[in-house]
């Protein structure tokens, strides 16, 4: 005999906090309306692109025709399919998801014939919108992407499993608590709300299970320098001896570098630490209006290039082996390019990790960068000194709608649940500001004017040539990256001057990356040429099972040195300041929040 389900009713003093937390929280939503001024005009914008591509296809009436006479039939083709099953028939699936769309997988939307129709009169239609759009003739390519761009963020939102009226998931959860999900999901809602401060930021993650120096970042060592900007972390030895040439590595200042850190199990620092090198990370700072005026030249000499002097303060090395991560490693070849101007060869060998040197192909978040929108956050910059942490991750998670925004929707507010311990997720969510100037000059002189690739860009009073950097280098791009794209990223062996491999791993920007080898995930693929375009690379390319951290290592090693005594943080020319991971990567902006 089952339990009775257990009353959910709630006194009417819990419905009067709810209600009277609801009138705060819109009171505080109105008024960051207002504060925002029209300066993130997104929704003004995705419309601004789509009467554009509505103007061209009012335009050949024809093919407008043609297309809803298509949808049409699709439709009739559904509804006589349905009507089979219905009948207790067999008929194939119309439209189907793809593979890796895990947003119906719920048994329901395919064994319940009612939720399979309207499972596939979402996807019929989400595909014919998408095919439509992108077959509109007479747009620039800038607004053609933009187009296929928000067209799929308009069809993601409209998904029937972000409803709870036709989600069969959420329907069933309600049935089975007499509706104890809806209350819990709405107050996750308004706790959401209140967290932000009148703007919705949906917790993805379970912020208690995770501590930066607990439990995340753990892998021991001491912060040995700092500055304005960074602080210097050098890792304590796993091994007895270690390889001469230090490893120096430069992470985003979009993110922190823990990324490289999480837990010791899938730990890249550590499990470099292990391999026998002496390893550096720097921490950037998390700025402040303070640093408003810092510039992308500062960040280059305040951030590798101070890194590399204090190395050698604290080793006796000058000679360093250096990786960069994402805009690290743009930063990186930057760097490389000023030295080689300067005739400073300090950097044995370079390892790029899905990083950008050519712009002009950037993928989907080109659709938030252009002339109009850079001016809007130079203004806000302007006034605030930085762009707000969280301005940049909602941009980012839109860039993946699906898993960073609506997975959650569901999860919190509709399921009523609570989101699951994950450290990359806990990663995703600790944010950093950008110092105004800096980001402005990055956005400017890198997505807008394509300035490092052309050859056009100056810092330090040297103009940086990518050609000129013959540094070897190591590439490692993802082939789901939706930040880098690795087309774009393999550009690189055609601009730097020097002998490249280039490495292509499966799964995307994060996961991709961090793919510890004991975990036998994903793959990789390697060619040793390197021909003129990325799709002849690939054809070219050997699949390798598991992860790339044992390829990089293999061609890391003979550019390492010789094996010399192990060295102890602090023990060098360079006195121990504090224990890693330091108290720069501890500034929390959701402590603030």
């Amino acid at each position: 005999m089952t339990e009775p389900a257990s009353d959910t009713s709630l006194p009417l003093e819990d419905w009067r906090a709810i209600a009277e937390k609801s009138q705060r929280l819109m009171a505080a939503f109105m008024a960051r309306q207002d504060d925002a001024g029209g300066r993130f005009d997104d929704v003004g914008r995705m419309g601004e692109v789509f009467a554009r591509a509505y103007a061209r296809l009012l335009s050949d009436p024809v093919k407008l025709a043609e297309a809803q006479a298509d949808l049409w039939r699709g439709y009739m083709d559904l509804w006589q399919a349905t009507a089979r099953r219905m009948a207790g028939g067999e008929a194939g699936p119309v439209a189907e998801p793809a593979r890796d769309d895990r947003r119906f997988r719920d048994e329901a939307w395919s064994r319940n014939a009612v939720f399979d129709h309207l499972k596939q009169s979402y996807l019929l239609s989400a595909d014919w919108l998408r095919g439509l759009m992108g077959e509109v003739d007479g747009l620039d390519g800038k607004t053609k992407r933009k187009l296929d761009f928000y067209t799929k963020l308009y069809v993601d939102a409209l998904s029937p499993t972000n409803f709870a009226a036709t989600n069969p998931e959420v329907l069933r959860a309600t049935a089975e608590s007499k509706g104890e999900n809806l209350v819990r999901g709405l107050r996750n809602l308004l706790d959401d709300f209140e967290r932000g401060q009148g703007r919705l930021s949906i917790r993805t993650v379970d912020e208690e299970a995770f501590e930066v120096g607990g439990n995340l970042a753990t892998t021991p060592g001491k912060v040995v320098f700092q500055n304005d900007l960074m602080q210097l972390v050098q890792f304590a030895p796993a091994t007895r001896k270690v390889h001469r040439k230090p490893l120096l590595v430069i992470p985003p200042w979009i993110n922190k570098y823990y990324i490289l850190d999480l837990r010791p199990e899938n730990s890249f620092i550590r499990w470099t630490v292990g391999q026998g090198h002496t390893v550096f990370v720097v921490s950037w700072v998390n700025p402040d209006a303070e640093l408003a005026g810092k510039t992308f030249e500062d960040y280059m000499l305040d951030g590798p290039l101070a890194a590399l002097d204090a190395i050698e303060r604290a080793t006796g090395e000058k000679r360093v082996n250096a990786l960069g991560y994402c805009i690290g490693g743009t930063l990186l070849a930057c760097a490389l390019a000023y030295m080689a101007a300067k005739k400073d060869n300090r950097v044995a060998s370079a390892t790029f990790l899905t990083s950008l040197v050519d712009f002009e192909e950037v993928g989907d978040i080109e659709a938030f960068i252009d002339e109009s929108q850079v001016e809007g956050l130079e203004k806000i910059m302007s006034e605030r000194g930085y762009l707000e942490g969280s301005e940049m991750a909602a941009t980012f998670s839109a860039l993946r709608a699906n898993d960073l925004v609506w997975s959650f929707v569901i999860n919190n507010y509709l399921l009523g649940k609570d989101p699951f311990p994950f450290d990359i997720l806990y990663w995703n969510g600790d944010s950093t500001r950008m110092p105004a100037t800096m980001h402005g000059d990055y956005l400017r002189r890198m997505y807008l004017e394509n300035a490092l690739s052309r050859g056009e860009m100056e810092l330090g009073g040297a103009p940086l040539d990518l050609k000129a950097v013959k540094t070897p280098a190591y590439l490692l791009s993802t082939r789901e990256d939706h930040i880098a794209p690795w087309g774009s990223t393999y550009e690189a062996t055609r601009l730097l001057g020097g002998k490249t491999t280039f490495t292509l791993a499966m799964s995307g920007h994060v996961a991709g990356v961090v793919n510890p080898p004991d975990k036998g995930k994903y793959g990789y693929w390697t060619n040793p040429q390197n021909p003129g375009s990325a799709g002849a690379w690939l054809e070219g390319a050997d699949r390798h099972d598991g992860s790339w951290w044992p390829h990089w290592a293999a061609w890391l090693k003979p550019r390492a040195g010789a094996m010399v005594p192990a060295r102890e943080p602090g023990a060098g020319g360079l006195p121990a300041l504090e224990d890693a991971p330091g108290s720069f990567v501890k500034v929390d902006l959701r402590d603030s929040a």
